[in-house]
């Protein structure tokens, strides 16, 4: 029963939006049914449910927009989802809204190999990009770990990385260009398949802006020409410091490795027991450092980075001697999470970012404020470019060991922020950083990045509570000091 005055009216303009459109959209677009909507109530970040008030599922531009249109007509909050693989909340839906899922926008327009530039709708899974571009000798390069699931769309609105981030960079450096909708059924693109556009370049706005700003319908991908040839390496430390002078050494050499990844002991003996990968269970770290490009240059670089490895000490060295063995080592990688959810019944993905040199102080933070709270901790992290993902195990059917998953995750971002690094780097602020977000940004900034929210949304009714918070938010959390002056409509918002 709704008791409260606000709730009910959100209710009724819920109820008035689901009537409309099921008089305007065909049959199997609505998911109406409680037990249907319950599959949808979170996303990857399964600390916080809320069962959606209505799902829609819609095929064709021309229904996204009726839908949209509603939504602003009876001011009900839209929150939009791809495949539900992300590790922020950024979908987790409003209970009197409407979650979007774009999963059904799953073609696969066009492969250009000439311009190597695909042209797909946001439902098409990552790892698709690059088997339809494969027969070209083109490919996608991001690959996040989750790729064989994971949806352009989600790595364009959570910007997303990859193993080979390193070399050939975020989402972000590899779209060229979309298009989609704005709140009010208005069509809209950014960015351009030229070199430039006049103007202010306004994609890089809607690249990591978690669903806040538009709804993309389309999505153009540089794609990049095969490599000819692919070597990694697997290299072995006796402690963390080694393993860091190693990365410190490598980026500082002159050849850029495609990857470069490490883990610590407790990771590297989860993920070993799980995979088999060949990695050596008694190191304190270690390094997994690919090459590409021609046989004759990963050769080269390869000789010039094992050189390196040594000189920093490493005790075990291994070079992939095969395509199938190269895949072996990258096969442990990519299952680090699951690996670790065989050791507890839940676990606590986090994602920060620091500078390179701080990586054995970070490191040490961590393992101490994980005996603090008594959890365990295991890490694994693109060392290349300093994105941290600290695995915390906990039981989330016990409510003490929860709160303290969340704490320490917290004191994990902000020891990212003290030295000198971010809350996120690849998996999104969603509703998991909010509180981290006012350890890092002062009130000014969070009202200017409103200022840019509202500019695109003025109702606020785009993923409402996701990403940014409210300087009150920080306020309560006692993170700052805030002058209770007038705030932007989308801080007002709440579903």
């Amino acid at each position: 029963m709704v008791s409260n005055p606000a709730d009910e009216q959100q209710l009724h303009n819920l109820s008035q939006a689901c009537a409309t459109l099921e008089s305007l959209l065909p049959a199997g677009i609505l998911i109406a049914e409680a037990s249907s909507r319950a599959v949808y109530d979170c996303d990857g970040f399964t600390a916080r449910k809320a069962l959606p008030g209505l799902v829609v599922l819609p095929e064709t531009s021309d229904q996204l927009q009726i839908i949209l249109r509603t939504a602003r007509r009876f001011s009900v909050p839209v929150t939009v989802r791809g495949a539900g693989t992300g590790l922020s909340g950024g979908a987790t839906p409003c209970p009197y809204g409407i979650l979007l899922v774009m999963t059904r926008f799953s073609r696969i327009i066009s492969i250009d190999p000439l311009a190597r530039i695909a042209h797909v709708e946001p439902g098409v899974r990552n790892i698709s990009v690059s088997e339809a571009a494969a027969p070209h000798g083109l490919f996608y390069a991001p690959d996040p770990s989750s790729q064989i699931a994971c949806t352009i769309g989600g790595n364009v609105a959570e910007n997303a990385g990859g193993v080979h981030t390193l070399k050939y960079g975020l989402t972000f450096h590899n779209v060229l260009m979309v298009r989609g909708l704005t709140m009010e059924g208005e069509t809209l693109t950014l960015g351009s398949l030229a070199p430039d556009t006049p103007g202010p370049d306004l994609l890089p706005l809607v690249i990591g802006s978690e669903g806040l700003l538009m709804i993309m319908t389309d999505i153009w991908l540089r794609l990049l020409p095969k490599p000819e040839y692919a070597q990694c390496m697997l290299a072995s430390f006796a402690s963390v410091e080694q393993a860091a002078r190693a990365v410190a050494s490598i980026i500082a050499s002159g050849p850029v490795p495609a990857g470069l990844e490490m883990m610590d002991q407790a990771m590297i003996r989860a993920t070993e027991d799980f995979v088999h990968a060949g990695y050596d269970v008694n190191a304190a770290a270690l390094l997994l450092c690919e090459a590409d490009g021609s046989r004759e240059d990963v050769e080269e670089d390869m000789t010039i980075i094992r050189q390196l490895m040594m000189d920093a000490g490493a005790g075990h060295i291994m070079l992939s001697q095969s395509e199938a063995q190269r895949l072996q080592f990258w096969k442990g990688r990519k299952n680090a999470f699951p690996a670790c959810g065989r050791l507890s019944p839940d676990y606590f993905c986090m994602d920060g970012s620091i500078p390179r040199y701080r990586l054995p102080e970070v490191l040490a933070a961590i393992a101490a404020r994980s005996a603090e709270y008594g959890l365990r901790c295991l890490n694994v992290f693109h060392a290349g470019d300093g994105n941290l993902h600290p695995l915390i195990l906990f039981d989330a059917a016990s409510p003490e060991e929860s709160g303290k998953a969340e704490a320490l995750g917290l004191d994990i971002l902000r020891i990212c922020v003290d030295l000198g690094g971010s809350v996120t780097g690849e998996h999104g602020v969603g509703i998991e950083k909010l509180d981290a977000m006012c350890h890092q940004f002062p009130e000014q900034t969070l009202r200017f990045f409103f200022s840019v929210k509202d500019a695109f949304d003025p109702y606020g009714l785009l993923n409402p509570g996701k990403a940014i918070p409210t300087t009150t938010h920080c306020a309560e959390l006692g993170g700052m000091h805030v002058h209770h002056g007038d705030l932007p409509f989308t801080e007002l918002s709440r579903f």
